[in-house]
């Protein structure tokens, strides 16, 4: 895939009227679009970026992270605390987000968000209470392994890292996550699933596909 060169600010401003022109798929009045990436590729700042352009035309944002939807300590650390099969299959509560997140904006549905609900330093319910995301609003969830669920995504962006750039950008004491990306990288391909990839081994000069 042929990548050009661009800067966040150009992109964000891409994404943000990208979003303006884009309908919801289920004919419902909220908009739902996927930054995906692992950590070390920083999705949650595209997507504030993002949310921050969109504020400035006039429309309500919600961002939620995913990593304010992690299960409970006693599931993730069930077969130790560094697996990257369970990192990669039963970290994320997807079942909480379909619920809590996408199913309130679904049409006809109520537009009240729930931003997070687990809090991993106390293992405790986060007790946050809910966002209204009003007609014509827009989510932006982001976070790592977003591709491979079926969620009902209007745009999905995927910010990829080379291995080697993933290696390096991700801390020494988290590196044993590495083979679940590399596993999410041959199931899903995100590259491939995505509507925009974007190129971010250095992150003063990312590289972009345009939107497809």
């Amino acid at each position: 895939m042929r990548l050009e060169a661009i800067t966040w600010e150009r992109l964000t401003e891409h994404l943000a009227e990208q979003a303006l022109r884009t309908t919801a798929g289920d004919g419902g009045g909220r908009l739902r679009i996927g930054v995906d990436g692992a950590p070390a590729a920083r999705p949650g700042e595209l997507a504030g970026r993002v949310a921050e352009a969109l504020r400035v035309r006039g429309r309500g944002v919600v961002v939620v992270g995913t990593g304010g939807f992690l299960r409970p300590a006693s599931l993730r650390f069930e077969y130790g605390r560094e697996d990257p099969d369970t990192y990669y299959s039963d970290w994320f509560d997807t079942g909480a987000l379909w619920r809590e997140v996408f199913g309130p904006l679904e049409a006809g549905g109520s537009g009240r968000v729930l931003p997070d609900l687990w809090d991993p330093v106390t293992d405790r319910a986060t007790r946050s209470p809910r966002v209204e995301l009003p007609p014509g609003g827009v989510l932006l969830l982001h976070g790592p392994f977003l591709l491979g669920h079926w969620f009902p995504f209007d745009l999905t962006v995927h910010l990829r890292l080379s291995p080697g750039a993933l290696e390096r950008r991700t801390d020494e004491s988290e590196r044993w996550t590495l083979p679940a990306y590399a596993r999410y990288e041959e199931e899903v391909g995100p590259g491939d699933a995505a509507d925009v990839l974007v190129r971010a081994d250095d992150p003063r000069h990312p590289a972009w596909s345009g939107i497809g």
